[in-house]
């Protein structure tokens, strides 16, 4: 992103202004997208179940109702989203102030979008250990009643007991389930992220004018071209995650055996499985994301000035 002062050298303003306005990126990305995630990681973790997004949606509402169905687990997907973010920004400024200094680029600005899509990549490699612990919780939630239907078990609907139940069982480490595939998610992710990010607002962005001044549109458009770059790269690996996931018994699955044995027996199509509803969730969330980052941000350089 834009950094207001022109230099490589990291500030420690300038992280807290990532930090804090890449958690209010965070929480907007959850109150706009999280019923289309419910209805995502219901499609990915038991494909052959619902007859497709429509189906799944309403099921969902009409079983589970709209804030225990379709917003199921949205205090861990907020701590989820707020915990990401906020190192992911803070780490991509930092990672961008270290790249502009290896390529000895004086402002941060004036990065390419390759090199901003470098930065994207190395942050989101911190991010992803933020992230697991809170993911995992918020996927058990959205599929617990498809799982207790499988397996048997009880519902539950607390975040809490899920804890205790998946360190009792497997110890902390049981928290990080999922660790491996969740890193192999981020990191080409997330290249293509900020990559299409910075890339579609330096196309949009006015002659003669920063980036920081493209307009809300232009931040909007670019954030949902971001958004859908990094799904249509990443979904295959994210739908193995879920599934490690929600597993109620396998940890530390080898992310490319769980590939090959779901293509062995679903097919490759099951690969992509509520990819549809995924696209749909992100062109406003991410959009909304990146406003809500970019207004936070400039709203506190202001303050802070």
């Amino acid at each position: 992103m834009d950094q207001s002062v022109p230099h490589s050298r990291p500030h420690l303003k300038d992280s807290l202004i990532d930090f804090i306005a890449g958690s209010a990126g965070g929480v907007s990305v959850v109150v706009v997208g999280q019923p289309l995630d419910t209805v995502k990681v219901k499609m990915q973790t038991f494909p052959t179940m619902y007859n497709g997004m429509i189906d799944c949606t309403i099921r969902t509402f009409k079983t589970e109702g709209f804030f225990r169905g379709l917003y199921a687990g949205t205090v861990p997907a907020i701590s989820a989203n707020v915990a990401e973010n906020s190192v992911l920004f803070l780490s991509y400024g930092v990672c961008q102030k270290f790249i502009a200094t290896l390529t000895g680029t004086e402002d941060v600005q004036q990065l390419s979008t390759l090199s901003n899509a470098s930065a994207g990549c190395l942050g989101s490699f911190f991010s992803a250990f933020t992230l697991c612990p809170t993911e995992l919780i918020k996927v058990k939630l959205q599929c617990a009643r498809e799982v207790a239907l499988t397996s048997g078990s009880p519902v539950q609907i607390s975040a809490f007991e899920l804890i205790r139940d998946i360190v009792k069982k497997n110890g902390p480490l049981g928290l990080f389930q999922g660790i491996q595939s969740t890193i192999a998610r981020e990191m080409p992710g997330y290249f293509v992220f900020f990559g299409a990010y910075e890339g579609s607002r330096s196309l949009l962005t006015p002659e003669g004018k920063t980036k920081s001044e493209c307009g809300p549109l232009a931040t909007l458009v670019s954030g949902a071209l971001g958004g859908v770059a990094l799904w249509t790269v990443i979904y295959p690996i994210d739908l193995v995650k879920s599934r490690v996931q929600a597993s109620t018994s396998k940890i530390n699955v080898s992310l490319l055996k769980s590939m090959i044995e779901i293509t062995r027996s679903e097919g490759i199509t099951f690969l992509y499985s509520g990819l549809k509803p995924t696209l749909i969730r992100t062109i406003p969330a991410s959009g909304a994301m990146f406003l809500c980052y970019e207004w936070t941000k400039k709203i506190l350089h202001g303050l802070w000035s």
